[in-house]
């Protein structure tokens, strides 16, 4: 059988690929890799479908063991790769023989890699992903030291044409953003802008933001608001006034007002930000 061995988790490693879209009238969010972009990058290099299921890495420190030889990736933001302790590098498809040990560092700056196996990770789907979802604690279990996981036939060829130089997480983010369908509940919508500054709280569900808190119009300031459907990127504001932007393992539904909506093709970003990170939004209509 074909599969890799988990010798170090890190602080903490799933199973991910693009997610059980579909699902939100079941209660399931979509879940997947919060950062698509790098995962479906990984997956051409080792030459795989780009849906394949492969391993994001929080903060790097996993480290696994070929049990069968296979051709790995890993992509995201730069990080140290190390095969038996030499450096073999990030964004390149890199051969595994049987017994040897690909480790990850801890990457500079963002939050999530992801490692792409030859194949893909093989284990069962459940509602027609083999994401883990965080919220719902659907799908497999976090990845353990011990943990065999089972890959699929390798029918692909690997292929370095993909190869693109790692790009740094900024420390400050720029993030377009669709306003409504709340925006009428508060004040100056276009306090919106922040700066925001993500804070520790931030996870798969979402990112949580501090800065000055907005505020809602004396119309909405003690109205309720029945729960409603949520979208992946919706920016909700809470009672306190301080945003959180849902991400890829979000609730489907929630009774706070949506103020806007993050732009698709930005969620990648906000995933790799770290605490610290400045975020400034750019509301548009």
């Amino acid at each position: 059988m074909r599969a890799v061995e988990i010798v170090s988790a890190g602080p903490s490693a799933l199973v991910q690929d693009l997610g059980r879209a579909g699902s939100g009238h079941l209660g399931v969010p979509p879940s997947g890799a919060l950062d698509g972009p790098a995962l479906r990058l990984a997956n051409r290099l080792v030459g795989n479908p780009e849906s394949a299921a492969g391993i994001e890495s929080l903060l790097g420190g996993l480290q696994l063991r070929a049990r069968s030889s296979c051709t790995v990736a890993v992509t995201g933001p730069l990080v140290r790769v190390t095969l038996d302790g030499h450096e073999v590098g990030s964004h390149t498809p890199v051969f595994v023989k049987p017994g040897q040990t690909l480790a990850l560092g801890t990457p500079a700056t963002g939050l999530r890699c992801y490692l792409a196996l030859s194949g893909g990770i093989d284990v069962d789907a459940e509602l027609g992903s083999r994401s883990r979802d965080v919220l719902s604690e659907i799908g497999p279990p976090p990845l353990c030291a011990g943990d065999v996981l089972p890959l699929g036939p390798s029918r692909g060829v690997p292929t370095g044409l993909d190869v693109v130089t790692p790009s740094q997480a900024p420390a400050e983010l720029e993030v377009p953003v669709l306003l409504g369908p709340r925006d009428d509940w508060f004040e100056s919508p276009a306090a919106l802008a922040g700066p925001w500054t993500v804070t520790a709280e931030s996870n798969r569900v979402g990112v949580r933001l501090d800065g000055t808190a907005l505020t809602r119009t004396a119309e909405f300031a003690d109205r309720e608001l029945p729960s409603e459907g949520l979208v992946t990127g919706a920016i909700q504001v809470p009672p306190s006034g301080l945003p959180l932007v849902f991400l890829a393992d979000h609730p489907t539904t929630g009774g706070y007002p949506v103020l806007a909506v993050v732009r698709r093709a930005s969620l990648a970003a906000l995933a790799q930000a770290r605490p610290g990170t400045s975020v400034r939004f750019q509301p548009s209509s």
